[in-house]
This record gives C-alpha cells, sequence and structure tokens, in this order.
C-alpha cells in the first residue's frame, strides 16, 4: 500500500498565523498556484484566511500547462467570482496583465484615498501560495530585481517580509505552505510530482510511478513522443511499461537491473521542465471532496 505524501513542518503553522495576522496590513492578496494542478496547488487553509479579502488567483507557469485546460480552469473561477490571470513570472506582457487587473480591482481604494489627499497611495499586496509555485520569482520580476530567495525546491522562503517594486505596488512577501493533510492519494502525487513537497519526504520511485500512470492516462501521445514506449507496452502491465521507459532512457544498471531511482528523478524533471509537453494534471470537475477538511 503506497504511503502518505505529508509535510508540515512547524514554521508553516506559524506562517499560516501570521498571515491570519498581517491580512489586515494589506488591500490585496496574489494566491500563487501551479498552472498545471490549480486544485491540488490551492492551499484550503489559506482560502479560509483569506475569506472575502480581495484577491487574484495566479495560474503561474501556465507556460508549461495545457492552455486549453488553463481556459477551462479559469472560466470555473471566473464562474464563481474569483478573479484570476494564467502566467509565466518571467513573462514582461503578463506582468502588466497582473499590474491592470490589480488597478482595476484597486480602482475604488486608491480613488477614495485620492479624495483625501492621498494621491499615489501604493497598492499593498500580499502574496501567498504553495511551496514552488513560482511566488518569490512573481515578486523579483515585479520588483525588477533579486529581493526574494528563488530555488527549484520548496521551503525557501521562511519568514514574511516587504518588498518595494519602485512602483505602485508594495508586496509581502509570505512562506510556501502546504497544510496537515494534503487530501487524497491524487492530490499527494500531483503535488510531490510537480515539487511543492520535500524531496527528502518522498518516496521518489513511488511518485514517480503513479505520475507516470497519470500522464499516460491523460496525456499518451506526448508519453510515447518522448519515451519511445506505446501505451499498451509490456502487454498493458504499467509496471512493466515504466520498466520499458526506462531501458528506453539507458536507466541500467550492472547485471542489466533496471535503476529505478535514476529513471524516476529523469521522469519527474522532465516534468518539471517541460519537456514531455505542456500538460495539466488535473481537469476541472474532477476535485469532488479530494481535500481532507
Amino acid at each position: 500500500m503506497a504511503q502518505d505524501i505529508n509535510w508540515f513542518p512547524g514554521h508553516m503553522r506559524k506562517a499560516l498565523n501570521d498571515t491570519a495576522d498581517k491580512l489586515k496590513l494589506v488591500d490585496l492578496v496574489y494566491e500563487t498556484c501551479d498552472a498545471r494542478i490549480p486544485f491540488s496547488s490551492r492551499n484550503p487553509e489559506l482560502g479560509n484566511i483569506i475569506g472575502d479579502k480581495k484577491r487574484i488567483v495566479i495560474l503561474n507557469k501556465a507556460d508549461l500547462a495545457d492552455p486549453e485546460v488553463t481556459s477551462e480552469w479559469m472560466k470555473k473561477m471566473e464562474e464563481k467570482g474569483i478573479s484570476s490571470i494564467a502566467m509565466n513570472a518571467f513573462d514582461k506582457s503578463s506582468l502588466n496583465k497582473l499590474n491592470s487587473l490589480t488597478m482595476t480591482l484597486m480602482k475604488e481604494t486608491l480613488e477614495r484615498a485620492s479624495s483625501k489627499g492621498r494621491t499615489g497611495r501604493p497598492v499593498r499586496v500580499m502574496v501567498v501560495g504553495v511551496p514552488n509555485s513560482g511566488k518569490s520569482t512573481l515578486i523579483n520580476s515585479l520588483a525588477g530585481k533579486k529581493s526574494a530567495v528563488t530555488g527549484d525546491r520548496p521551503g525557501v522562503t521562511r519568514q514574511a517580509k516587504w518588498v518595494s517594486t519602485g512602483g505602485r505596488l508594495e508586496l509581502m512577501d509570505m512562506p510556501g505552505v502546504l497544510w496537515p493533510r494534503l487530501g487524497d492519494r491524487r492530490n499527494q502525487v500531483v503535488l510531490a510530482a510537480t515539487g511543492a513537497v520535500k524531496s527528502d519526504v518522498l518516496d521518489l520511485i513511488e511518485v514517480a510511478y503513479d505520475t507516470a500512470n497519470i500522464l499516460w492516462n491523460l496525456y499518451p501521445k506526448l508519453m510515447n513522443e518522448r519515451y519511445k514506449v506505446e501505451v499498451d507496452a509490456g502487454g498493458g502491465d504499467p509496471y512493466e511499461r515504466f520498466l520499458l521507459m526506462a531501458k528506453g532512457r539507458g536507466c541500467i544498471m550492472s547485471g542489466g537491473r533496471v535503476d529505478e531511482e535514476r529513471f524516476s528523478r529523469l521522469l519527474l524533471d522532465d516534468l518539471r521542465q517541460g519537456r514531455i509537453g505542456r500538460i495539466t494534471l488535473e481537469r476541472p470537475g474532477e476535485e469532488k471532496n479530494a481535500k481532507a477538511k
């Protein structure tokens, strides 16, 4: 039986408490999520804390996601009255669209401030999200300088700090936080596969195997093109197909044994870097009650 994947160190609980305390200091919240997993990468505890505060859900890393499915997710959010934007934090046009949407949402607040003589009042924005959702990269891009520490691993930012952009925005950079129970097995797998969970707490081979099966179900053509294996390879047995994929990529140890760990790292790196193609691991309507409350 697959072991549950959970990672909730003490600093994450502190960060959630800090978020609740500091929310009154800001006008707006940027909630970053990974466009490849727009459901699993949205922390339900953050959602409860933010409540009715104005927010923009940022589907980050959209350049790695399936554009058609991203559009479906944005339509669903719009139906729920949630402002959202799909973007790549490195792309200037995306940043301009985010700034425009921000000023539209803050128009009344800024007009009230201007009527009281506070012309040029800054917009204070709290930036929250799960680990490795591109939150710090977004902040650095908006600030035009390296103000937040980034890294291709979760848990880099550990405490809140203000970042000035030199324009109308003042950003509060909050640590990336998960929640105590990461929902059902599929939620756990996709969070781990996209890098939101620290690799030290994972059974890498289990995660890669489950991820490969999800990908074969959703994008068989892309998987065939990348790994030169047919969907029914290995007699239709998913594990045999996984081994054939590994052999095809040269992951062989002495004696001809398959190096499953090496291939697992390769597969997950392919996914995270977009080498398999533009993929989204979740569709609107599939969420049900997958997240534990």
